[in-house]
């Protein structure tokens, strides 16, 4: 009987773990999805990306995630890979959410702004590229995994994930605009 329930303890713990990590993948997702479909202004102008759309991604990608603290325990980091004017790709501008201090796993915003050795977001040899006057939205999400049980046996487990979303229509790439307080990656 111990050992029975030993290892029904231990796929209990496997359970929790592919479901905190379905959960940190589809957050990435969505996260990415909405941000691509960010689109302020008018019907005379391109739309702009906001500091204030952005930190409303941000609490939609918090309430997703309710139950997991991703605000003290993880990181999401929004990007907005673009082209730059030698054709190479770059990326122009870098939000982030959560107190998790852990840095782009691609480079900070500014990473390849001129030249064409950045080769894109994502795995080596399957990076993720954007087409000339648009953008790919490139998430992260980066958690810190608390075991439920066996913590001292599996010990600390770091989730990554990440997703990329072209954005839906024309937008001005310009940068970010006011108004909405930064959210910063520093």
């Amino acid at each position: 009987i111990p050992l029975l329930v030993l290892l029904g303890f231990g796929g209990l713990e496997m359970a929790n773990l592919a479901l905190i990590n379905t959960r940190v993948s589809q957050i990435g997702l969505n996260t990415a999805d909405n941000a691509s479909r960010i689109a302020a202004g008018s019907n005379l102008a391109q739309p702009q990306v906001r500091e204030v759309d952005i930190n409303e991604v941000f609490v939609g990608a918090e309430k997703q995630a309710k139950g997991l603290d991703l605000n003290g325990r993880g990181r999401i980091i929004l990007s907005s890979l673009e082209r730059n004017k030698d054709d190479g790709q770059w990326i122009h501008w870098q939000r982030c959410y959560g107190n998790m201090k852990v840095p782009s796993a691609y480079g900070p915003e500014g990473t390849g702004a001129t030249g064409t050795s950045f080769k894109g977001m994502g795995p080596k040899h399957r990076e993720v590229t954007a087409v000339s006057g648009t953008a790919v939205m490139f998430v992260e999400v980066i958690y810190q995994y608390d075991p439920l049980l066996y913590g001292k046996w599996l010990g600390p487990r770091t989730i990554r994930s990440a997703a990329a979303f072209n954005i839906r229509e024309a937008r001005d790439l310009s940068g970010v605009k006011s108004p909405g307080t930064k959210a910063s990656c520093t």
